[in-house]
């Protein structure tokens, strides 16, 4: 038996859109269950996003605290950004994302991992990159706004991070999933193993 997901689509006998926000809408599908019952499943529609795991020379990685309304937190996280272009090439986007969060740019860059942030209730899927060869960015800063103007910028030893994760301290998915990702890479084959930047993706097709 092969462990891996696979795309399937049940049938749905009806559709709608009752809420349609600035990025994100809500769908509500009819959707047919093996038995034949029809059963209405609600659930977040969104562009998809990606993360930056920004690792130094020092082997520390660039980390970002930014308030979080709807869990009322502020939370220690990696670079991450919205998809806002259809058919947008991630590499790009996390590479604006890692010069407008953290005015860093990087020379090596890998997939780390692929992710669907809460399958149950959205379609969010996330695309986290390891990002190597760091040095900072030339011009003048991006310009923030709204809880980012907030934000708080550091950069923490792996092991402080995995430690956190592991002890409940630090709970943004894509920090989790990112450290613990880069760990299980060191141990098994090799950094230079993961898949390169423009990878195949197929939760969100793009054009390289």
């Amino acid at each position: 038996m092969t462990i891996k997901d696979t795309p399937e689509e049940w049938e749905v006998r009806a559709t709608e859109t009752p809420f349609k926000g600035n990025k994100t809408s809500v769908r509500t599908d009819d959707v047919v269950m093996p038995g034949g019952s029809v059963v209405r499943r609600d659930y977040q529609v969104h562009p998809g996003s990606v993360a930056v795991l920004a690792l130094d020379d020092e082997d520390r990685v660039l980390v970002l605290r930014q308030y979080r309304h709807p869990v009322r937190h502020k939370l220690w996280e990696i670079p991450a950004g919205l998809l806002d272009i259809p058919g947008e090439n991630p590499l790009h986007a996390a590479q604006r994302e890692l010069y407008e969060e953290a005015h860093v740019k990087a020379e090596t860059w890998r997939v780390l991992t692929d992710v669907y942030t809460t399958p149950g209730g959205c379609d969010e899927a996330i695309r986290i990159f390891l990002a190597r060869d760091l040095s900072q960015a030339e011009g003048e800063r991006f310009e923030v706004e709204d809880e980012e103007a907030d934000m708080e910028l550091a950069r923490v030893p792996l092991g402080e991070l995995v430690s956190g994760v592991l002890a409940g301290d630090l709970h943004n998915n894509c920090l989790v999933v990112g450290v613990l990702s880069l760990l299980a890479a060191r141990q098994g084959a090799g950094l230079d193993a993961l898949r390169p930047a423009e990878a195949p993706w197929p939760a969100r097709p793009f054009e390289a």
